[in-house]
């Protein structure tokens, strides 16, 4: 499991759902929910989580997504298995992990220490811990 230590800097809801928008050492992030996570509010510190399968990789990224969280990284290590890679990537001194296919490996020519650009879903990330009191 991947984790991020951030800070809320808004919460957004409408009925159930909410949109919550973090600082993580500068970058923006945000997710999606249904439910506010205990004792959360405005300027809590926390551990956000997201599946190694869940995170996307890009290269060489231009124009517009959807995908609200975008995060710069350098390939750390690349494990290769017969139909999955692992890939540890470096963001500002964090370590996340990803999995893509290997065809996916092979089609984008992956390379250890190249800069991507990591995908995260705001309905892909979630809160793991509450860090205060």
């Amino acid at each position: 499991m991947n984790r991020l230590q951030a800070v809320v800097t808004k919460i957004e809801g409408e009925k159930n759902l909410h949109i919550i928008s973090f600082d993580f050492d500068g970058t923006p992030l945000s997710m999606m929910g249904l439910d506010l996570p205990l004792g959360l509010h405005i300027g809590s510190r926390v551990i956000l989580g997201a599946k190694p399968s869940h995170i996307a990789i890009a290269k060489n990224l231009q124009g517009e997504l959807s995908y609200s969280n975008q995060l710069n990284a350098k390939i750390s290590n690349i494990e290769v298995g017969s139909l999955l890679c692992s890939l540890l990537l470096d963001i500002k001194g964090m370590m996340l992990q990803s999995f893509v296919t290997r065809r996916s490996y092979e089609r984008m020519g992956l390379c250890k220490a190249e800069s991507v650009t990591v995908l995260i879903k705001a309905s892909e990330l979630f809160v793991l811990e509450v860090l205060d009191d």
